[in-house]
């Protein structure tokens, strides 16, 4: 597996993350028909906003960079040290993402292994996350990197 270490990310870098967070998240509860269209990148914002009230300087937030032994920059995490549902010594991974050019050669599991560590050194003791039910990519690195279902959300669409 190739080695990815983790940097704090620049202020720069968390603007242009935020735009970015807030348009997969607005597209991916459009994909599973929670927001319409319209309505789902103010939504995606607002949601983010709630979560980080200071922004960047929200307390017990890490907003890492995941880099190869070159520095080449490969990916994004966001790792909440608090878990918000309030479980004692678990963290809570809010977002993973590989860079598009950098996928397809492991370096998702590296980055997850990665942030892993990270919530290990500042004192947690176990790692939860919410993915897509659609995301069969992210579900299969988690299902395969050990992490299991503790809760979950199913749906049915009823016809007219």
């Amino acid at each position: 597996m190739t080695e990815v270490t983790l940097r704090a990310m620049s202020p720069e870098e968390f603007e242009r993350w935020q735009d970015e967070l807030a348009a997969g998240y607005a597209q991916e509860h459009v994909a599973a028909g929670n927001w319409t269209p319209e309505e789902a990148l103010d939504r995606a914002r607002e949601a983010s906003a709630v979560l980080l009230p200071q922004g960047m300087a929200t307390p017990g937030m890490l907003f890492l960079l995941g880099v190869l032994p070159d520095g080449s920059p490969v990916g994004r995490l966001w790792l909440g040290l608090t878990h918000p549902r309030g479980l004692a010594g678990c963290a809570f991974l809010y977002d993973i993402e590989v860079a598009a050019e950098h996928r397809g050669r492991g370096l998702g599991r590296a980055l997850l292994a990665a942030g892993e560590r990270a919530a290990r050194e500042q004192g947690a003791q176990a790692l939860e996350l919410n993915v897509f039910g659609s995301n069969e990519t992210a579900r299969k690195l988690y299902e395969t990197s050990g992490y299991r279902v503790v809760t979950q959300q199913m749906r049915k669409d009823l016809p007219a």
